[in-house]
């Protein structure tokens, strides 16, 4: 089992947001979809303790994630934004931050993985469109060597080319590289194109 909640509350200034969730999700692909509101993001950032819960426990393939170092756990569970963040500088000095978070060397074929040519390693990030951006922390985040991908809706920003060539990119990560994905969006169409299996949430 990829990761496993049992029990998990999580309240936001008084007002519940999950409520005794409890939860298996396999290895492979998983969407969660569900309006806004009802704690999709908020999961996902208990998979690799960008935030804690304030009762039950988080298992990440049969390990209390609590019990493990939050930064190791947070270059193999890696999350990918819903909006880019990239650091000022080149698409490169991107790539070298992340790999020396890691104590790992820059994978030249990285940018090709994301769809991304040779060229756009000398490039400005931030002045990348926003789908090339969002491919450009996708190599970002590759470079750590993830096992997993966590995936805040990722294209949500995106217009509908934008989109198809992220969804294309990530459908061909999983492919090469066996990486389990968690997916949060909004969209049960995209939830079919990107994922083996939909978990739905809804209020608590």
């Amino acid at each position: 089992m990829l990761f496993s909640l049992q029990d998990v509350s999580v309240d936001r200034g008084g007002r519940p947001v999950l409520r005794d969730l409890s939860l298996e999700i396999p290895e492979g692909a998983t969407a969660i979809v569900g309006p806004s509101g009802v704690g999709k993001s908020t999961l996902l950032r208990l998979l690799n303790r960008l935030a804690d819960p304030d009762a039950g426990a988080v298992y990440y393939r049969r390990r209390d994630v609590c019990s493990l170092d939050p930064l190791a756990l947070r270059r193999e569970v890696a999350l990918v934004p819903q909006l880019p963040a990239l650091l000022p500088g080149t698409v490169a000095d991107n790539l070298r931050f992340a790999a020396r978070l890691a104590g790992r060397d820059v994978d030249g074929e990285v940018l090709d993985r994301v769809g991304l040519d040779a060229s756009f390693a000398d490039r400005i990030a931030t002045r990348l469109s926003v789908g090339e951006q969002q491919r450009a922390m996708l190599a970002r985040t590759l470079v750590q060597q993830p096992s997993v991908l966590l995936l805040d809706e990722p294209t949500s920003a995106l217009d509908p080319d934008a989109r198809d060539a992220v969804e294309a990119t990530l459908r061909r990560l999983r492919a090469e590289l066996g990486l389990a994905t968690v997916l949060v969006t909004h969209d049960p169409a995209q939830a079919e194109r990107l994922a083996d299996r939909a978990v739905r949430l809804e209020a608590p």
